[in-house]
């Protein structure tokens, strides 16, 4: 790859010394369209279904405990304060 002005990249064809500028992102979206279709495996209702739930009990787990350290870290910070108060 030969880089023509500032970070213009471009495929240089010695044979017959053509200059065909690469298009980045047009190459991206092809490729990302094929890896949807042909590599990646989509779960099925039952698996999706299952990994909902899953997420939703950690996701209440998190926040009941974030919620008990702000109530213990809230009792413990106005003890201190009313030692020196």
């Amino acid at each position: 790859m030969i880089w023509v002005r500032i970070l213009v990249p471009v495929r240089v064809k010695f044979s017959n010394f053509q200059i065909i500028p690469v298009n980045k992102v047009a190459i991206y979206f092809k490729e990302s369209y094929k890896e949807l279709l042909e590599k990646v495996t989509w779960p099925t209702w039952t698996e999706l279904q299952q990994s909902t739930v899953i997420v939703l009990v950690a996701t209440l787990l998190i926040t009941g405990l974030v919620y008990v350290m702000d109530i213990v870290s809230n009792a413990v910070l106005k003890f201190i304060y009313s030692l020196f108060s």
